[in-house]
């Protein structure tokens, strides 16, 4: 008995540790804002290049410009496909102005769509830009001036940028796009003729400005979500490296020598990330300094171009959305373990299944809430001969109580020959008292990996269910404690507690109620606070992790209503002990 109430406490306090921890972390120890680094007036701009075209530290900027200002100050070439719309800037060759068409920044309809990159000096600056690094030739800088053959980029209508340095040498980077969200770059250095070599090699570059206020978050192992630098060298994804790591790093800055892969920037639904030509060894960096990040992509060697000659390669930029089946589609074409920009956690070979059959519900039956309670019903499907196991030996072992009692009264002052004769009782009856802790075990894996693609699923960003759940990625709105609304106050978060997160305590209450209660006290008391406990721990969740919560409680309500018709002996057990409390007490 003593063994077994460890095991409820133990698993208690992990819940806490699992759920409460970010709240507890965010409340009362919050992260301290970065220490800002000093930068010389003479520093130059942000990505811009030193004489030998690598990239220089960045200068914080005295005042931001309007994005309208920063757009209009430069010549452009439009961007254009069914997912994307922005401009490259030609000062620079940079990518630096993309918006996602087919998401939204906020839930109404009108809202403008979700910015992911912005021009260099606004405030939320974040773009791209492909150059050259090494020696022997006068090399393009971030306000180099390039000249375009085409105004717009689109699937269907590729542009190539040249610029030619006083030398005569030619430096061209063909761009194309597809329909979705990756942008491939062909890179080419033409040697005049009767010139001596030069040294060279391409990169790509991601800068950011700051970082996004949700990468200051806390988590445990299970539920952190990365946001931040992000990459696969050598044939591993990397999750190790999260903004502040970067910056507290020797000389701020991390390196990787790989051979294919990719390095990037991931918030919590959209992805930037560099691909290099998967066969050219090359080296990576992520570098924080002077309020930017970056993730930087350059061959690990220079090549040498001798005179009349020319060298090309190329390289990709994924920006965009982490939409799963572009993700898989981009891994199934070569570049690896793109779909892992996606935080799967410990529990990826559970959770890429069922986000694969959750998508597919969706599109079979077009709402993401339907499709969450169909996946509920699929996953308590394939995990009800564990449950039936369980309940069978929840009946074995209530049907012994009585015996079990009768040794404990007997041997209470002899506990080896106690637990040797409760040994020799299951023996005898055919019972294994491990066999009720399995099925939890099992559990576990699946619940944290639904957490995940719960959580982090794009797809379900903004879908609505029914009634006021407009955006199952977001906390269920409707509270009672402002009487739903019609009092004139937001309240806490902690005390927001929607409809879905009392549904998911009323059920967690039913659901005990409907079990054999504990004997011993401590277990007892435990029990009974756990529903309202997880109701509190369970209310900042996403309504679509809330909404599954609930599903998976009423169909386990409705299973353990079968299941004692199963085992009556389970039921009449407990009618005999609540009638022998009543008559204790009388």
């Amino acid at each position: 008995m003593e063994d077994r109430r460890n095991i409820i406490l133990a698993v208690l306090l992990t819940g806490l540790i699992l759920f409460g921890w970010p709240y507890i972390a965010e409340q009362f120890f919050p992260t301290p804002p970065p220490a800002e680094k000093s930068v010389t007036a003479s520093a130059k701009p942000e990505g811009a290049s030193s004489d030998s075209g690598d990239i220089a530290a960045p200068a914080a900027a005295a005042k931001p410009v309007t994005l309208p200002a920063a757009l209009a100050a430069n010549p452009r070439v439009l961007i254009e496909t069914p997912k994307l719309k922005g401009s490259i800037n030609l000062e620079g060759a940079r990518v630096d102005d993309l918006v996602l068409s087919a998401h939204r920044q906020d839930l109404p309809k009108k809202s403008p769509p979700v910015r992911l990159f912005a021009p260099s000096g606004t405030a939320n600056a974040y773009f791209t830009r492909f150059g050259w690094t090494g020696n022997g030739a006068t090399l393009p800088t971030d306000k180099t001036v390039w000249t375009a053959d085409g105004s717009k980029l689109t699937p269907a209508t590729p542009v190539t940028l040249s610029w030619t340095n006083p030398e005569g040498q030619r430096f061209d980077i063909k761009l194309s796009i597809d329909d979705h969200y990756m942008i491939t770059a062909d890179q080419r250095f033409t040697n005049a003729a009767g010139l001596p070599a030069a040294n060279i090699a391409p990169f790509g570059i991601i800068s950011r400005k700051g970082k996004p206020a949700d990468a200051t978050k806390g988590g445990s192992i299970f539920t952190q979500i990365h946001i931040g630098p992000i990459g696969v060298f050598n044939g591993e994804p990397n999750y190790d490296w999260g903004y502040d790591q970067v910056a507290e790093a020797p000389d701020s800055k991390v390196s990787f020598a790989t051979t294919g892969g990719w390095s990037g920037m991931t918030d919590k639904y959209w992805l930037a990330a560099l691909i290099p030509d998967q066969k050219v060894p090359v080296k990576a960096e992520f570098r924080s300094e002077g309020g930017y990040n970056w993730a930087h992509v350059r061959n690990a060697q220079l090549a040498s171009v001798g005179a009349g000659q020319s060298a090309s390669q190329t390289s990709r930029l994924f920006a965009g959305a982490k939409e799963f089946k572009e993700l898989r589609a981009y891994t199934d074409k070569g570049i690896p373990y793109l779909d892992y920009s996606i935080d799967w956690g410990w529990f990826w070979f559970i959770a890429i299944p069922f986000l694969t059959i959750l998508l597919w519900l969706f599109d079979l039956v077009g709402n993401f809430g339907v499709a969450i309670i169909a996946l509920t019903v699929i996953v308590r499907l394939f995990m009800y001969p564990v449950a039936q196991k369980q309940f069978a030996s929840m009946a074995g072992m209530r049907a012994v109580q009585p015996k079990m009692k009768a040794l404990q009264e007997r041997f209470k002052d002899d506990k080896p020959k106690l637990q040797q004769e409760m040994m020799k009782l299951y023996q005898e009856e055919k019972i294994n008292p491990l066999a009720g802790c399995l099925p939890i075990l099992l559990q576990i894996p699946i619940f944290f990996a639904l957490y995940k693609i719960l959580m982090l699923s794009v797809e379900m960003r903004h879908q609505p269910f029914a009634l006021w759940l407009n955006d199952l990625s977001a906390p269920d709105p409707l509270t009672p404690v402002n009487l739903f609304g019609l009092l004139p106050f937001d309240p806490p978060t902690f005390l927001a507690i929607g409809i879905l997160p009392i549904l998911l305590g009323i059920t967690m209450w039913l659901m005990q109620r409907l079990n054999p209660q504990p004997m011993d006290e401590v277990q007892k008391q435990v029990f009974a606070i756990m529903p309202w406990f997880l109701m509190f721990i369970m209310a900042p969740f996403a309504a679509g992790l809330q909404l599954y919560w609930v599903v998976s409680n009423l169909i386990s309500i409705a299973q353990q209503k079968w299941l004692y018709s199963r085992h009556p002996i389970l039921k009449e057990q407990m009618a005999k002990e609540e009638a022998e409390k009543k008559n204790a007490k009388a």
